[in-house]
């Protein structure tokens, strides 16, 4: 590819979409980022900000559907005189079992990624469908799509099934974990660090750990779906399967009922019934908001234990995403009940968001280390689209 080309980056979920332009010059520039939230219902807004964080726009939207909220994406990239991109490079949570790598978006990816909607029906739909909105308007952009569950490819078959009949195995039916653009990405951050025995806690509104061993993914939190794991914003993670028999026989739950149930009543919110914001339940007097930070806490500190236990032993903790960057109350926590794993960290240093956070003295390398996904993505469809060119020639 052309060095100076243009990468546009999109994140789309149930109800938001989110994008990064990329400039690849020496390095990835980023050039402008912007969010659209609450697409199809009330209250559509959108925010656009240029490379150093400087807002460009901020507002309400008039558009609601996604076709038109992508045309007016480009149009409005032209308007503020971005450059126009040349590839455009999704995030697609769940590739299934047979999509490992970033690829070319084809008619016969797209008829791949139709059949497994149904193992993240939350998620798949709306990046399907930003897709397609722009084949429809600029059919000779090239896409390229970048699978969250493909870092964890190199689990072994042992952390990766689960303790059910074979046949399900074969149809599908085991862990995949996710956020794996963003292990990815820190994993490439640590460069020569991340030869050793890594822990890295994704934290955010979704939240998950993997266990790293030389730079490849062998065991993870979350499971089939990104409902598993330990508790999240909104979300249950893993539960007694008991339970959902329970609801479902006696409570007379039906799927909808269940999804809502463990999707989006339950974790953080549904403990507190407060919030799903770590920083509110923090600010919040109710004592169930409390409750619901220590259990976050308890459950994130149990996890990073049976992850060195997977790896046996560990040398780095890595914390990254919105609350693991920026809550050193909770890292505070829960580092200190993980001194039998070697972990000191420094108080000086957690308070100021500093990394390392780890002691002089502590034998295992506590870091805190933004994640950037966009940039995954961004490096995969430049990779993906030089390949094709070089096979096809450019467009």
């Amino acid at each position: 590819m052309n060095a100076s080309r243009v990468i546009l980056c999109i994140n789309c979920g149930s109800s938001s979409l989110k994008f990064a332009l990329y400039q690849l010059a020496d390095d990835e520039q980023l050039v402008a980022s912007g969010q659209v939230d609450r697409i199809g219902i009330p209250g559509t807004s959108i925010k656009v900000l240029d490379g150093s964080g400087a807002i460009l726009r901020e507002g309400p939207f008039e558009l609601s559907r996604l076709d038109e909220i992508i045309g007016a994406i480009f149009a409005g990239l032209e308007q503020l005189h971005l450059p126009r991109p040349v590839a455009v490079g999704h995030r697609i949570v769940h590739g299934g079992p047979d999509h490992t790598a970033p690829e070319l978006v084809t008619a016969e990816v797209l008829v791949a990624l139709r059949k497994i909607v149904t193992f993240v029906p939350l998620h798949l739909p709306g990046a399907i469908a930003a897709i397609e909105a722009i084949s429809a308007r600029f059919p000779k952009l090239r896409q390229v799509v970048c699978f969250d569950t493909a870092f964890h490819r190199t689990l072994p078959e042992i952390a990766a099934r689960f303790p059910m009949r074979h046949e399900l195995w074969d149809l599908g039916v085991r862990r995949y974990g996710f956020h794996g653009l963003s292990y990815e990405y820190i994993v490439s951050a640590l460069g020569t660090q991340s030869r050793g025995r890594v822990i890295v806690a994704h934290l955010g509104n979704g939240a998950s750990l993997a266990a790293v061993r030389d730079g490849k993914s062998v065991d993870t939190t979350m499971g089939f779906t990104p409902t598993g794991g330990f508790m999240m914003g909104t979300r249950s993670g893993d539960l007694d399967p008991g339970l959902i028999l329970y609801l479902l026989r006696e409570k007379g739950y039906d799927a909808e009922h269940l999804d809502e149930a463990v999707n989006r009543a339950a974790g953080l919110l549904g403990v507190s019934g407060v919030s799903s914001d770590m920083r509110t339940l923090k600010e919040s007097r109710d004592p169930r908001a409390e409750l619901a930070r220590q259990m976050f806490g308890y459950q994130l500190r149990k996890q990073i234990g049976a992850m060195a236990a997977a790896l046996e032993g560990i040398d780095t903790l890595v914390f990254t995403g919105g609350i693991g960057e920026h809550d050193a109350e909770l890292r505070w926590e829960v580092c200190r009940g993980l001194r039998h794993l070697g972990i000191e960290i420094d108080s000086q240093r957690n308070a100021a968001n500093e990394d390392p956070i780890s002691s002089t003295g502590s034998e295992c390398m506590v870091r805190v280390i933004p994640t950037n996904e966009d940039l995954v993505i961004v490096r995969h469809t430049r990779a993906v689209v030089g390949t094709a060119e070089s096979a096809k020639g450019p467009l």
